[in-house]
């Protein structure tokens, strides 16, 4: 991978009191440059975190930005990323790295949600990319990829990844909306 190669990460600070997650968005090259930081936020419990996405990307997605990296699926609560729609918009390969083992969000939407609110959220689960883990670092991941193949979306996270097993536009991403956060629960 190309030293100025640019991704833009997605994350979240989930904050429960606030009843929303602030969404950070940051560019960040393949040599661990930032170039670039957006905010946004989506409703906790809500189905608006696709459009907040969508929204970061408008402000982040340059010609530059060969690749879209997001921190969750299911941000703020079950607010599922509809990833088919994100990179439709995005035009280029998205890649979906989470960090924990797991058996799937369907029993989980279940006992949360119910009606109309579950059908929808299980249309936009069932919908998403088989997931697959990828070791980085000594460390593992699980990818979820569209607009690239499995290898290449192994190539792209781990040459975002210098240290540890969370890429650096992730990282970054985390750190800038938990940022955010702690500034504005100052100023409360």
């Amino acid at each position: 991978m190309k030293s100025g190669a640019r991704a833009l990460g997605v994350a979240e600070s989930y904050c429960t009191d606030a009843g929303f997650s602030t969404l950070a968005g940051a560019v960040v090259r393949a040599d661990g440059i930032v170039d670039g930081l957006a905010y946004d936020s989506c409703t906790v419990g809500g189905s608006d975190a696709t459009d907040a996405v969508l929204a970061l990307l408008e402000r982040c997605a340059r010609p530059d930005v060969q690749y879209l990296l997001v921190g969750a699926i299911a941000p703020a609560w079950y607010n599922l990323l509809d990833l088919s729609q994100i990179q439709a918009a995005a035009d280029r390969p998205l890649i979906a790295v989470t960090f924990e083992a797991s058996a799937g969000l369907e029993d989980g939407l279940r006992e949360a949600f119910s009606g109309a609110d579950l059908d929808g959220r299980l249309e936009v689960y069932r919908s998403l990319p088989e997931r697959h883990r990828l070791s980085v670092n000594d460390e593992t991941v699980y990818v979820r990829s569209l607009g690239c193949d499995r290898e290449e979306a192994a190539t792209v996270v781990r040459g975002f990844t210098p240290t540890g097993g969370r890429p650096e536009p992730i990282r970054v991403a985390r750190l800038a909306s938990r940022a955010a956060d702690s500034y504005v629960e100052e100023l409360s």
